[in-house]
């Protein structure tokens, strides 16, 4: 069994705050007297279940708690910097962190010296670490469609800047996500990626919507497509890749433990696969932790571990030539030693 921190990977499932390091919300909660409730110190990693609307509220709270603790420019430059060490890590060669500028605007001056900022805090740590890093601005779907046109609008002027994708993230259960077509549209004509979430809290039908009205390229999670085999027939012909995050899955109650995450059945049907982490500072887990928890969980070879993250290099938004030196890497670690 080869070691899957050395294991060459993209990581394409990260969010913004959900990225920080558990001890950097611990430190600068204190620094500025933040009371952090009992799931962020003491009982941390939280126990969370999205089952219901109740189940979702409180892990929602929990991740506006971890938000109001970025206070400064110095608070969002470390915690890019820190993901960006995290990443390099677990392996990562190439991180695509998804932020909706919105949820920082009335602190750090609006959205778009926000986005500014991150770019800033994303090409420091990029040369600080090596690890090449782009950006996916995400539209909140609890919010109305028209908030999402305008963040669609200001991914637009950053394409090639540094943003790569566009998405939509929170709750399926919320909105309507057909209505959020417009934004995509605006993405779609930059030349954006496009990356809404979809098929973990509800089933193949958000799916088939983010594919039929928003012309997905890639699906923020996804895995619920497996309960429709002509649905993901149709995602592995149109070569969508899924966006897996097994930790969180089980830790939203999407599926009951790791083993019953249905990762061999999308492998088989052929579907592209990119593991994720989705949100560290709530599930406790990083990058390399949902390859080894697919490993422990699925008995996977390294063989198979190697084409998992062949695929999450293929299905990124990095530069030919980087994915080119990725997927040379990765056949490295695979005829490299074992132990």
């Amino acid at each position: 069994m080869r070691d899957l921190s050395q294991l060459p990977k993209a990581h394409l499932h990260l969010h913004f705050t959900g990225s920080m390091r558990h001890g950097t919300l611990v430190e600068l909660a204190l620094r500025d007297g933040i009371v952090l409730p009992d799931a962020l110190v003491e009982d941390w990693p939280p126990q969370l279940s999205a089952a219901d609307e109740k189940g979702w509220f409180r892990f929602q709270r929990l991740y506006d708690v971890a938000r109001s603790v970025l206070r400064t420019e110095d608070d969002v430059r470390r915690l890019v910097l820190e993901a960006a060490e995290d990443d390099v890590r677990d392996g990562g060669r190439w991180l695509e962190i998804q932020v909706d500028p919105s949820g920082y605007a009335a602190r750090f001056g609006g959205i778009t010296a926000f986005t500014d900022l991150v770019l800033d805090c994303v090409r420091d740590a990029s040369e600080r670490t090596g690890l090449g890093i782009a950006v996916i601005v995400a539209a909140n779907r609890t919010r109305h469609p028209m908030d999402a046109r305008t963040l669609a609008r200001l991914a637009a002027q950053y394409a090639g800047r540094g943003v790569v994708g566009f998405g939509l993230s929170n709750d399926e259960r919320r909105g309507t996500t057909a209505e959020f077509a417009p934004a995509f549209r605006i993405a779609e004509r930059a030349g954006l990626a496009l990356m809404p979430h979809g098929g973990e809290l509800v089933g193949p039908e958000s799916v088939r919507t983010c594919l039929d009205a928003l012309h997905a390229d890639r699906l923020g999670h996804g895995i619920r497509s497996v309960e429709d085999p002509a649905l993901l027939e149709r995602i592995v012909e149109q070569g969508v890749a899924l966006e897996v995050c097994p930790v969180s899955n089980v830790g939203l109650g999407v599926y009951s433990d790791l083993t019953s995450v249905p990762l061999p059945q999308l492998l088989e049907a052929g579907a592209t696969v990119a593991l994720g982490a989705d949100d560290p500072l709530l599930f406790g887990s990083r990058l390399a932790g949902q390859y080894a928890t697919m490993r422990a969980a699925h008995d996977l070879t390294d063989e198979q571990l190697a084409e998992l993250a062949r695929m999450s290099v293929r299905a990124s938004r990095a530069p030919t030539d980087v994915v080119a030196g990725l997927l040379a890497d990765v056949d490295a670690w695979l005829t490299g030693p074992s132990g």
